[in-house]
C-alpha cells in the first residue's frame, strides 16, 4: 500500500498537479492586432460538390503572435434528437484540414506563431452532406490558452459569420473521354 502512495505521489509531481508552470504562462498576455483579409467560402453550395473555406489573417500588429488560432463552427451542428446533450451532426465532411494545423480543441485549428507583417492562409477542403441553409462562424485569436485577445485595427473583434445555402440536386458530373477523370460543373452550369 505505502509503495503505491509513493507512485501516485512521484506522478502527481512529475505531472505538475497543482503546481509548476501554467500552460498558457508564455502567451503574454495583451492584445495583438490582426487583419482578417479573407474569409471566403461560397454561398451556395450543392450536395456532394467540393468547395473550399480559406481565411488569411495578416498581422497588423508590432508584436509576434505567439500561436495564430482559428475556431471555425458550422462544419457540425448539434443534434436535435439525440439523448446525448453532446451528440453533433455533420454537415460538411472535412475532405482536408489546413496542413498541420489539428488541435485537440474542438473546432480550432493553429498557425502557429506569426510574425510582425506576415500572412497565414488557411484552406479547409470541404464537402456538403446535408442541404439546406447553414452558417458558418470564425474567430481569430493569438493562442490556444490563456489571457491574449486579438483585435482588428479598429478595436472591433475579429470574427464573422457566413451564411451558405447547399442545394439537395448533387451537382452534374461527367467522365472525360480523353482523361477518365471525374469533372464536376461549376454550379451556376449544374441549375
Amino acid at each position: 500500500m505505502r509503495a503505491c502512495a509513493a507512485v501516485a505521489a512521484a506522478v502527481v509531481g512529475a505531472i505538475g498537479c497543482g503546481g509548476g508552470q501554467r500552460q498558457d504562462a508564455s502567451d503574454g498576455g495583451g492584445r495583438y492586432v490582426v487583419d482578417v483579409e479573407r474569409a471566403q467560402f461560397p454561398a451556395r453550395q450543392r450536395i456532394a460538390q467540393r468547395s473550399s473555406f480559406v481565411i488569411t489573417i495578416r498581422n497588423a500588429g508590432h508584436a509576434t503572435i505567439p500561436n495564430l488560432a482559428v475556431t471555425l463552427r458550422g462544419f457540425t451542428r448539434r443534434a436535435s434528437n439525440s439523448r446525448d446533450a453532446n451528440a453533433s451532426v455533420s454537415l460538411w465532411t472535412i475532405d482536408q484540414p489546413p496542413p498541420g494545423s489539428q488541435t485537440a480543441i474542438e473546432d480550432t485549428w493553429d498557425a502557429g506563431a506569426l510574425r510582425p507583417g506576415r500572412r497565414a492562409t488557411l484552406r479547409w477542403r470541404v464537402t456538403p452532406i446535408v442541404a439546406g441553409t447553414h452558417a458558418l462562424s470564425y474567430s481569430i485569436a493569438p493562442s490556444l490558452l490563456g489571457s491574449a485577445r486579438a483585435q482588428l485595427a479598429g478595436g472591433g473583434v475579429p470574427r464573422s459569420t457566413l451564411t451558405v445555402k447547399v442545394d439537395a440536386k448533387p451537382a452534374i458530373a461527367r467522365v472525360d473521354p480523353r482523361t477518365g477523370r471525374v469533372v464536376r460543373d461549376e454550379y451556376q452550369r449544374a441549375k
